[in-house]
């Protein structure tokens, strides 16, 4: 701003500009700068009451200008003599002169715009005018932004991210007063809204026990009504506040949409008016070339609620005029959606029925699964096309049983007339095996349709992602990552949600190999994409939200864990077996870390309960596992016996069971040797070599780590001393080419007695020094995982090396070249959201909190020039 003539802040009520400007205007005086603060009201949106108010400002900052010269609003030359007045008496100061008007968008009179204009295209280098305003004023900025004489601050930019989000909470409530699940609930609710924060602050302190109600408590505030009443709606027409409430059903609308189902001839006019005025609403990518929009969650609520007044049928109706309105423009998905919500369900199914199979995708099964809830069977077996999709949608969604009922109709059914439902058949029962964990059985059922020549993009990605997952789980990662060389997905799908859902399954083989970093690398690219292409709660972003959470645990990045996993409840409850596995792990062991082993036994009791009703077995089986390890932890060896002998049961009653559920033994085996540890460690030991066979036979990188490691333990205990060295010096070499951190902290005592004596050894290489070192130290900080105490906030450390994505290290390098948010976003064709996301994400990633920081930091790294 010192070498700019104008600041130009923008954004909705609320949305922090008046504290932005008073925390600038603050750090300007302690510079020595002379600062003039003009708020401007509804009083002086007329000519004369604004030039009062302006040279008034102008008086704080020493200049003087004589007020007879504004007093004919007609003429021109008066005005030019009052600028030129303005431009000498700031040209006499030695000082850097900053005249803030907030609130400008008050202003009306088309000559006190003009008047501004002139100022601006005018004004020496030491006068500078800040304007804050919800709406884009009235000005001619071209050339001032040419010759770089402009900052925008715009709408976009002012939401708090999460990471400002915590700090602020944590500033006025103090720190670990809300845990990341409540933190990330904040964030989806507010949109970073600093206003409604600011809001549930104060609930929060006032009423910390309504905490579990967050949602219902901040929407019922009366305060929050209020606000959107008074600040937001009060200064709207009639005809503006009566169209944002009939399209505030709709997740997403258009002119052409808003014009079909609000009957109003000026909707684009309207719309228009909205973005101008930031009317809480904000621009959605989409893959048209249409213009579409959103409201802030809370504000379509609020709407929402003004709506319903007007009568249930009101609300019906417009949903039934959205639904065909979608189902003409070939969005089918919010056709069925809302023809569903209208209670049309005639004309849900006739979408669904008529509907080309090349159109499905992802965002069919919310809204399919809604038809099924108010459809009866025996309407759904008569409609044929749309018991596939049913089939196929419960499938995919945790609901084997029901899928295996529905296709047995469905296989009585004479397809003939219906070619691509009958090939798609095999994905169906594939899906199943998937589900069921019999993922041999997926293979036999897969394979020899693996190459078959399929039309359906959906399908054939269908195919290629529960055929990946089945390969995985066999431990035939080759086969895995062969699938997508002789399959390679084309340029023109790589945005298709299934086509993501595919990939992500090829990353998590990384995971289930043990080489953390490379999916690291790839989930991260991967999240980008998937967020972009189908926003932060799309299943391809929760699924890679599933993957890096279980990376950035391994890597002992416990509060990136945390933070990416927050909120994705689906990823333990419903998904397939390893995904379910996985997550459930993850925030066991982030709840035992952050919160003590009471919390995460807690927590494994309550999944636990609800998996074995889900009838998932190997998850059930995993989390028996953990919960004796838990409380071996803790020392309550009394109730590991009886948990253990639960485990071999069940594994005993699967002992027949093939594909993953191949892998309770070992699960079983891995809890019998850490009971056995103490009482006969040469018992233990035959466990873990079963364990470590398991885990070579399928090449499950991590679990062998932890097996060698565990079994180098029992080797020293009993005096088999040179053999326990050799096997932790190879066990240690492996899990540092991995990269990981976390399966060796994670046994706590045990590392760090085997590490010390390992570290004596004068003929240890360099590298695995420095890895061995590097746990040491870890081990021995005031976050030892070994503590039973709740684990406090780890901060950024010097020796952690951040991995950027390609798109963030192309983002990195165009702002080393001075670049704007915006020119960045044209220059890769990408949206200023996406833009700002990745420098969000970049920002986190290097532990800096400005664009210069982020650059000089990778040009110090080499990663850019």
């Amino acid at each position: 701003m010192h070498h700019c003539r104008l600041a130009l802040i923008t954004g909705a009520a609320g949305y922090g500009k008046t504290t932005l400007l008073a925390q600038w205007r603050h750090a300007r005086l302690k510079a020595g700068a002379e600062v003039a603060w003009v708020s401007l009201t509804p009083d002086e949106k007329g000519y004369a009451a604004f030039c009062a108010a302006l040279l008034e400002g102008l008086r704080r900052l020493n200049i003087e200008v004589g007020i007879s010269l504004l007093r004919d609003d007609s003429n021109a030359s008066a005005m030019d003599a009052t600028v030129a007045a303005i431009v000498d008496g700031a040209a006499m100061q030695a000082k850097e002169l900053y005249l803030i008007l907030d609130d400008y968008h008050q202003v009306e009179a088309p000559l006190a715009h003009r008047l501004i204009q002139k100022l601006l295209d005018h004004c020496p280098g030491n006068l500078h005018l800040v304007l804050a305003s919800r709406v884009n004023p009235p000005l001619s900025l071209s050339r001032l932004r040419v010759m770089d004489q402009v900052t925008e601050i715009e709408s976009v930019e002012l939401p708090f991210d999460l990471a400002e989000t915590r700090t602020f909470i944590e500033e006025n409530l103090g720190p670990n007063k809300v845990n990341p699940d409540e933190l990330s609930l904040i964030q989806d609710l507010t949109s970073g809204w600093p206003s409604c924060l600011q809001l549930i602050v104060i609930m929060l302190k006032n009423r910390p026990e309504t905490r579990t109600i967050l949602h219902d408590l901040v929407w019922r505030s009366s305060d929050l009504q209020t606000y959107l009443s008074e600040e937001v709606v009060a200064h709207l027409p009639a005809e503006l506040v009566t169209f944002t409430e009939a399209l505030s059903v709709f997740r997403r609308f258009n002119a052409s949409m808003a014009m079909a189902v609000t009957g109003n001839a000026d909707a684009a006019e309207l719309v228009k008016r909205m973005e101008d005025e930031n009317l809480l609403v904000y621009p959605v990518d989409a893959d048209d070339r249409l213009a579409w929009y959103r409201f802030h969650p809370l504000f379509s609520e609020f709407l929402a609620n003004r709506l319903a007044r007007q009568g249930s049928e009101k609300v019906r109706e417009l949903h039934r005029k959205g639904a065909r309105w979608f189902a003409n423009h070939n969005c089918l998905s919010e056709a069925v959606r809302h023809a569903s919500l209208g209670e049309d369900i005639e004309f849900a199914t006739q979408v669904i029925e008529r509907s080309a199979p090349t159109t499905w995708n992802l965002d069919y099964l919310a809204p399919t699964l809604r038809l099924l809830e108010r459809l009866p069977e025996e309407v759904l077996f008569r409609h044929h096309r749309l018991l596939f999709l049913a089939c196929l949608t419960v499938s995919l969604t945790s609901r084997p049983a029901r899928a295996r009922a529905w296709l047995s109709e469905l296989e009585a059914v004479d397809l003939k007339a219906y070619p691509e439902l009958a090939n798609g058949l095999p994905l169906i029962r594939g899906a199943i095996a998937v589900q069921d964990d019999d993922t041999e059985r997926a293979v036999q059922l897969l394979e020899p349709v693996r190459d078959a020549p399929m039309e359906n993009p959906f399908l054939r990605y269908v195919l290629l992602a529960a055929l990946t997952v089945a390969y995985s789980m066999a431990g035939r990662y080759a086969d895995a990552r062969r699938l997508f060389d002789t399959h390679p997905i084309p340029p023109q799908d790589r945005s298709n949600d299934m086509a993501l859902v595919a990939e992500s399954a090829q990353v998590t083989a990384y995971m289930l190999a043990g080489d953390v970093r490379e999916a690291e690398r790839l989930g991260c690219e991967l999240l980008e994409r998937s967020t972009r292409e189908g926003g932060h709660r799309s299943i391809c972003a929760n699924l890679c939200a599933g993957i890096l959470t279980d990376a950035f645990y391994e890597q002992d990045r416990i509060d990136d864990a945390r933070e990416m996993i927050a909120n994705r409840f689906g990823l333990l409850h419903s998904s397939v077996p390893d995904v379910i596995t996985r997550t459930n792990l993850i925030r066991c062991r982030l709840d035992l870390l952050q919160k003590g082993p009471d919390a995460a036994l807690a927590f494994i009791q309550q999944q636990i309960a609800h998996l074995r009703c889900l009838g998932q077995i190997r998850p059930v089986a995993h989390l028996l596992g953990e919960q004796i390890r838990v409380l071996l932890i803790k020392g309550n060896r009394s109730r590991t016996a009886e948990l253990l002998a639960a485990l071999e049961e069940l594994v005993q009653t699967h002992r027949r069971e093939h594909g993953a559920r191949a892998e309770l033994p070992a699960i079983a085996a891995l809890a019998r040797a850490r009971v056995l540890r103490n009482e006969d460690p040469e018992r233990a030991l035959e466990a873990l070599q079963a364990v470590r066979s398991f885990a070579e036979h399928f090449d499950r990188g991590r679990l062998g780590i932890l097996a060698g490691l565990l079994s180098a333990d029992l080797l020293e205990a009993l005096k088999r001393h040179e053999e326990a060295q050799q096997l932790l010096t190879r066990t240690l070499d492996t899990a540092r080419e991995f990269g990981l951190v976390r399966t060796l902290l994670d046994e706590g005592g045990l590392t760090l007695a085997l590490l010390s004596r390992l570290a004596q050894q004068p003929t240890l290489e360099a590298p695995l020094r420095e890895y061995v070192e590097m746990l040491l130290g870890k081990l021995t900080d005031p976050c030892s995982p070994t503590a039973v105490s709740p684990r406090p906030r780890r901060t950024a450390t010097p020796d952690r090396q951040p991995v950027l994505t390609p798109r963030e290290l192309e983002i990195l390098s165009l702002v080393a070249q001075a670049m704007s948010s915006k020119r960045i976003a044209h220059t890769l064709d990408i949206t200023l959201e996406t833009v700002k996301w990745n420098l969000r994400n970049i920002f986190a990633k290097l532990g800096v909190s400005s664009r210069y920081d982020a650059m000089v930091w990778a040009r110090n790294h080499k990663l850019i020039d």
